[in-house]
């Protein structure tokens, strides 16, 4: 037996010296996938920290901004037939008597006239927010009718017709207006689009179908606050 142990050496404490090695590892390996799940625990607790920043920023630029708008034009308002939709950042003229001729894309002369009044200082106002902002949209929107026509023509019929009218009103805002606002235009030229919708978001009073007042402009911001957040939500 003694002879065994000289030749082998003691069993028990080479089973002893791999268990104790096992264990090392297998610490040392805790340790490791511990320090991966608190550094992976404070990359997102950052990135949430970016998202709440970038959400708070926007919504009090969004408070200013409409607070902007309504000191600019509430009293202006009634008189244009227009409202201002805090929700959508929009300003929606709403009287089809003033703004075309029916079934028509020329911009009349009233409408021509508010617009010499509006655009300007509405430019103006966007301008102190132009970071934050990724569009302006200027929508042109229908009713659902077309005379003698199918749901579906007269769906096809009046798209064409607000997607005339919408580029019009940006013409006319651009190439006759332009010259007052040259500052506020350098950035906005890019962002400026025009945009028919025919009938797809036709307007509502008390939740019905308003075919006048479907008939309408609108001007609309729309912001790169969920562009911001995706970047951030993209990083590794």
């Amino acid at each position: 037996m003694s002879e065994f142990k000289q030749l082998f050496g003691s069993t028990s404490k080479s089973s002893n010296t791999i268990w104790m090695s096992s264990t090392d590892l297998m610490s040392g390996l805790m340790i490791v996938f511990m320090f991966i799940a608190i550094a992976y625990m404070v990359f997102l607790e950052r990135k949430t920290e970016k998202t709440y920043e970038i959400v708070k920023e926007w919504n009090s630029s969004k408070t200013k901004l409409i607070e902007a708008l309504h000191d600019e034009f509430d009293n202006d308002l009634r008189k244009w037939e227009a409202v201002i939709d805090d929700k959508n950042i929009s300003i929606k003229f709403l009287s089809p008597k003033i703004l075309f001729e029916p079934a028509k894309s020329a911009v009349r002369p009233e409408f021509q006239k508010i617009l010499n009044d509006f655009f300007p200082r509405y430019m103006k106002i966007l301008d102190e927010y132009k970071d934050l902002i990724s569009e302006i949209r200027i929508e042109g929107h229908t009713s659902k009718e077309w005379k003698n026509k199918s749901d579906k023509d007269a769906y096809l019929k009046n798209m064409e017709l607000s997607q005339d009218r919408t580029r019009s009103v940006l013409n006319f805002c651009i190439n006759q207006i332009g010259h007052k606002i040259v500052k506020e235009l350098k950035w906005a030229r890019q962002k400026i689009t025009a945009n028919g919708l025919s009938s797809s978001y036709y307007y509502k009073t008390n939740g019905k179908y308003d075919k006048i007042k479907s008939r309408r402009v609108e001007f609309k911001v729309r912001t790169n606050a969920e562009e911001r957040i995706e970047k951030i939500l993209a990083k590794r």
